[in-house]
């Protein structure tokens, strides 16, 4: 699976399920530069990447805004038109 605890407070991953459906952009706010990824259809903020995740699975830290994500059951998951992700996630339930 690719969440994982980066302690820092916010969902982290290590890559995106989905990598066509985000657009990534420099941002410069609060006296920082991070990237930015945000949605490639409805232009929202999604969270940021950052160079410092886990080395052995890629590097990348997805930080992804809690408010950006819709948790389904494993169950739910092709009633909810998410039914090509299943085996995403067939070894976690």
């Amino acid at each position: 699976m690719d969440k994982f605890d980066s302690g820092c407070g916010w969902p982290s991953f290590t890559q995106l399920v989905a990598g066509d459906t985000v657009t990534e952009h420099t941002d410069s706010s609060f006296g920082m530069l991070r990237t930015e990824v945000r949605s490639k259809h409805g232009d929202s903020h999604l969270g940021h990447v950052f160079p410092d995740g886990p080395k052995d699975k890629g590097g990348l830290r997805y930080c992804i805004n809690s408010a950006a994500l819709r948790f389904i059951p494993y169950e739910k998951l092709a009633a909810a038109g998410y039914g090509a992700y299943e085996k995403l996630f067939a070894g976690e339930k």
